[in-house]
C-alpha cells in the first residue's frame, strides 16, 4: 500500500488506516474477540499501518482489544488513541487538565502495551483550558518519549493555529465524507497552511455510504446510531438521494459505493487519511482496493458540484451530544 505522509515532522502512514471503535464500541453486539483480533492482523498484513482507537470507547475496552491485536507486531503499526475526557461512566465531559491528561496517557499505555504512542489526540477541545497550555503538557509528554506526534480530534481553525503555534501538529481527526463536508469550509485552508493532516473518520458515513443498510432497519444494543438524526427511517429515506448518485459512479468505475466514497475521499488532498472500520475480513481488501480508483479533474469537479447541491437530512449527532461525543 502507498504512504502519505501527516504534519510536517514526517508522520508517514499507510493512505488508509484502520478505525478500530467498531471492533466492540457503538456497533451492535460486540463480535468474538478472537475474531476482531484476526480481522486486525488482516488488516496489518494488507499493509494497513494506522490504527485509531482512544480511551473512552467502551471505556477502556477498545485498547484492550487493541493492544492484544497488535501486541507483537508493533513494529509494523503506527498507534494512535485519544484522550482528554473526565469518564465517569455515565457523561464524558472534555477536560484536558495535565493531571487528567497525565492519566489518560499512562492508562493509555498500558492497556495498548506500548511503551509510547505514534499519534495522541486530545479527543474534545476543553473550554476550560487554553489549547497552548494543553500544547505544553504534550511537549513533556514528547520530551519523555511517551508520544512522538500529536493532534486535535473536531476542533476549530483558530484552536488549531494556537495550539500548533506551540507544538506542531501532525493531524486533526474530523468527520469528512461525501455526506458531511464541513471540514473544507472550517479548517481545509488552515491545514494546507500550516502544512497539517487530515484524518478522517466515518469516512463511509458510518455505514451509510456503503448502500447496505436499509432504511427499515432497527439497530441493536451497543449501536449509537440508533439515536443519530441521519439515521432515522426518515432522514435515510430522504438520503437515499447521494446513494443513488454514488451507486451510479460506482457502476461507472466498475467499483462498490464503498469504493467510490474512499477513493472521492484520498481525492481531495495528498495529506487525507481515512479510517474505515469493519470486523469483516473481506471489507478490509475492498476498501484497501478504493485507493486505486482515480478521478480526473473534470470528474472530480462534476461530482462535487453535484454533491454541493443535495440537501442531506439530519444531523450527524444531537446537538446535546456534540461536543462530549466519543463517535
Amino acid at each position: 500500500m502507498k504512504t502519505r505522509i501527516l504534519g510536517k515532522n514526517g508522520l508517514e502512514t499507510s493512505e488508509i488506516g484502520f478505525g478500530s471503535m467498531g471492533l466492540n464500541y457503538h456497533r451492535g453486539p460486540a463480535k468474538d474477540r478472537n475474531e476482531m483480533i484476526s480481522v486486525v492482523h488482516s488488516a496489518i498484513d494488507s499493509g494497513i499501518t494506522m490504527y485509531d482507537t482512544a480511551e473512552v470507547y467502551g471505556p477502556y475496552t477498545n485498547e484492550e482489544l487493541v493492544g492484544d491485536a497488535l501486541f507483537g507486531r508493533r513494529d509494523k503499526v503506527q498507534i494512535a488513541t485519544k484522550g482528554g475526557f473526565k469518564i465517569d461512566g455515565l457523561t464524558n465531559i472534555p477536560d484536558s487538565r495535565p493531571e487528567t491528561l497525565r492519566h489518560s496517557l499512562e492508562g493509555s499505555l498500558k492497556r495498548l502495551k506500548t511503551d509510547y504512542i505514534d499519534l495522541y489526540y486530545i479527543h474534545r477541545i476543553d473550554q476550560n483550558v487554553p489549547i497552548e497550555e494543553v500544547a505544553q503538557t504534550i511537549q513533556r509528554f514528547k520530551k519523555e518519549g511517551k508520544i512522538k506526534h500529536w493532534g486535535l480530534s473536531e476542533a476549530g481553525a483558530e484552536t488549531i493555529r494556537r495550539a500548533h503555534s506551540v507544538e506542531p501538529l501532525a493531524a486533526v481527526e474530523s468527520e469528512y465524507s461525501m455526506w458531511w463536508r464541513e471540514s473544507e469550509l472550517k479548517i481545509f485552508q488552515v491545514l494546507d497552511e500550516l502544512e497539517i493532516g487530515l484524518v478522517a473518520y466515518s469516512p463511509l458515513g458510518r455505514g451509510f455510504l456503503t448502500g447496505k443498510l436499509d432504511k427499515n432497519m432497527s439497530f441493536s444494543e451497543n449501536d449509537n446510531r440508533a439515536g443519530l438524526p441521519r439515521f432515522t427511517k426518515e432522514a435515510m429515506e430522504a438520503n437515499q438521494i447521494v446513494l443513488d448518485f454514488i451507486g451510479q459512479i460506482a457502476k461507472e468505475k466498475n467499483a462498490t459505493p464503498a469504493q467510490i466514497a474512499l477513493a472521492w475521499l484520498l481525492g481531495q488532498r495528498p495529506w487525507i487519511v481515512p479510517i474505515p472500520g469493519t470486523t469483516k475480513i473481506e471489507r478490509i481488501k475492498e476498501n484497501n482496493i478504493s485507493a486505486e480508483i482515480e478521478f480526473s479533474e473534470d470528474e472530480m469537479q462534476e461530482i462535487n458540484e453535484v454533491l454541493e447541491n443535495i440537501k442531506i437530512v439530519g444531523d450527524r449527532y444531537p446537538e446535546s451530544e456534540k461536543n462530549k461525543t466519543g463517535k
